[in-house]
């Protein structure tokens, strides 16, 4: 490569870094914190996550009972997300958002174990950094555009490594001095997991960002499904959650509830979610849309039969959050996250030392005289 063209793309690929390589390194190590938090925040708060009842013979409490406590705890508008348990002993979690916003915990018997703010707690404070940094849909773009800022540094940092010979050495000289040490381990490191980091990146920008999601459903022309509309005056719900959920599941006998969505608005309908044994998404995306008011099933959406861009979903939040591949994917995910981290904080370095090299020579020189070349 010529010496001038090299130049240009050096200054595009540090400039673009200096500019969002910041938020890719806490990024990178929030992605590899949150792969140890949750399992370490179950360990240390058995309270919150396990069901103290055990195999109680007392009757156990209705979704629709738990919906009562949360109305009188925090009235009209409150939205609730509910989270069956998945196994045994599990506790129910509750996720509220209304006037206060957090997550509920509850036993078999509709009792609360405890209750947690929307950034209270370690995990919880490390998921919203890493997923919108505590500014809500702001946040989620401008980390989307971290990503692509991301993508940008990748094809630059290649153009930049790309050898003259192959196959390229990979090694890293220890001994040669920190700064050619340093360089070393970043180009090698950008070249052998830079794809797999970009896989990262871009899997956690397309779960966060809903408009990349429209966007890969209008490329390949398929509309994103709406929620159905509920017709007719709105009034209290006249369907008990539970008798909800069981015509939901009625209709896919294999499925496991993930979620049961209580919208705010009365004019809206009730989500149930589903898993089923195919669908890849620990969660489930096969939902059923139903009428709070008559419990009549408005509308059904098999995962596979979705949109493009939600049906791909299914497959990049597992992928992203080390869910596809059990413990082995998930310590490949937090090595990914480290591996960002240490790319972006080892080129933030690099661009130090030169800078202060380059005062100490210009502090070094004569007065009224440029340091000699």
């Amino acid at each position: 490569m010529q010496p001038a063209l090299r130049h240009t793309w050096l200054q595009l690929h540090r400039w673009v870094a200096l500019t969002l390589g910041g938020l890719l390194v806490l990024a990178g190590l929030l992605g590899a914190l949150l792969t140890l938090a949750r399992p370490l925040d179950q360990w240390r708060h058995p309270g919150l996550f396990r069901d103290p009842t055990g195999a109680s013979s007392a009757p156990a409490a209705t979704l629709e009972d738990v919906r009562r406590h949360l109305d009188h705890s925090f009235g009209p508008g409150t939205a609730y997300t509910f989270r069956p348990p998945r196994e045994a002993g599990e506790s129910l979690w509750v996720y509220v958002s209304g006037p206060w916003d957090g997550v509920v915990y509850f036993d078999s018997r509709g009792h609360e174990l405890g209750r947690r703010g929307e950034t209270e707690g370690a995990y919880n404070l490390l998921f919203e950094l890493h997923s919108s940094l505590l500014l809500g849909e702001t946040g989620k773009a401008v980390l989307a555009t971290a990503a692509g800022t991301y993508l940008c540094l990748l094809a630059t940092g290649l153009v930049l490594w790309w050898p003259r010979r192959w196959p390229p050495s990979f090694r890293v000289h220890w001994r040669a001095g920190a700064a050619r040490s340093l360089l070393e381990l970043h180009n090698t490191a950008g070249a052998l997991l830079g794809l797999v980091i970009a896989l990262s990146v871009a899997s956690g920008a397309y779960m966060a960002w809903p408009p990349l999601r429209t966007l890969v459903s209008t490329a390949v022309g398929s509309a994103p499904l709406a929620p159905p509309q509920l017709h007719g005056a709105a009034g209290e719900g006249g369907s008990p959650l539970d008798a909800l959920v069981r015509k939901a599941t009625a209709l896919y006998p294999a499925a496991r509830v993930g979620y049961v969505q209580v919208p705010a608005k009365a004019a809206l309908p009730v989500r149930v979610r589903l898993k089923l044994p195919d669908d890849p998404h620990p969660n489930g995306l096969t939902s059923v849309w139903l009428d709070p008011r008559s419990g009549r099933v408005l509308r059904t959406a098999r995962w596979s039969e979705l949109d493009a861009g939600n049906r791909l979903v299914s497959f990049v939040y597992p992928l992203h959050t080390g869910t596809l591949g059990g413990p082995a994917h998930q310590v490949l995910v937090g090595a990914t996250g480290l591996a960002l981290a240490t790319l972006g904080g080892s080129g933030l370095l690099l661009w130090w030392k030169r800078r202060r090299l380059r005062t100490a020579r210009g502090v070094r020189s004569p007065a009224g005289r440029q340091p000699s070349r």
